[in-house]
């Protein structure tokens, strides 16, 4: 079991810490007679409830996913499947963020209409990304399953105003930056409506890009490269979550 396309789920924490997280289930479970997107949404909301108990170490996120996963491994929920994550965790009071990715879901960080950091795309070989599974006891070992540690992990300062864009591959495979960047520079307010309409917007431009087979997408790119004849869009689902960084107050 390797590739997949299925929902995801996003999370916010409260307080002075600000955490989104994506999670893409691996489409290959529907085979088996099993729902992709329960194991991505169960990690998600684990890593939500460990967040808003507060047990957690901000400077940490390979520790939340760690948890959440563990959890999930101990039967707390009956639960086959396999996701990659990505979880970005915003120090507001310090200005710090702190990022662990498994996989090919992502973030990046825009200021003044550039890209300064960005996540590594983590992959076995061509379509094949990192990812946290659970698998029943005769399919251990046939399973592809990663460490959480595996995860990559990254801690860097940012700046008021500076915009933090966390997506599954959906995005990454079907818009280069210079279209998601291009879209990010039409957000003129940080009010909740303007996010939300720049973040739906980016998400329904990939989706409409996902199925147009003489567009030479990102994905299409990469598989060329590889040696395979692909061209158009990568059908899959698209999770788009912005945030942008702001003076913090109680």
């Amino acid at each position: 079991m390797g590739r997949r396309e299925s929902k995801d789920k996003g999370f916010e924490a409260a307080a002075s810490m600000l955490g989104p997280g994506v999670a893409d289930g691996v489409g290959g479970w529907r085979d088996y007679g099993v729902d992709p997107s329960q194991f991505s949404g169960t990690l998600m909301r684990t890593c939500e409830r460990l967040v808003k108990e507060g047990r957690f170490v901000p400077s940490n996120p390979i520790g939340i996913l760690t948890t959440s996963y563990c959890e999930l491994l101990q039967n707390k929920v009956p639960l086959l499947g396999s996701s990659t994550a990505c979880i970005v965790v915003l120090d507001r009071t310090s200005h710090r963020l702190h990022t662990a990715n498994l996989g090919d879901s992502g973030f990046l960080v825009v200021r003044g209409g550039e890209v300064v950091h960005r996540s590594d795309e983590q992959q076995h070989y061509f379509n094949t990304p990192f990812q946290l599974s659970i698998a029943p006891p005769e399919a251990e070992g046939v399973v592809l399953s990663d460490s959480p540690d595996a995860a990559d992990s990254t801690s860097f300062d940012v700046q008021l105003g500076d915009i933090i864009l966390t997506a599954t591959d959906g995005l990454f495979d079907n818009m280069p930056d210079y279209m998601i960047l291009q879209e990010l520079k039409k957000l003129k307010n940080s009010n909740y409506e303007s996010i939300q309409q720049t973040a739906r917007s980016i998400a329904e431009q990939a989706h409409e890009l996902a199925y147009d087979p003489n567009y030479m997408s990102p994905f299409a790119q990469f598989a060329c490269d590889n040696g395979l004849n692909v061209r158009g869009g990568k059908p899959d689902d698209i999770t788009v979550l912005l945030s942008i960084v702001a003076e913090y107050t109680d």
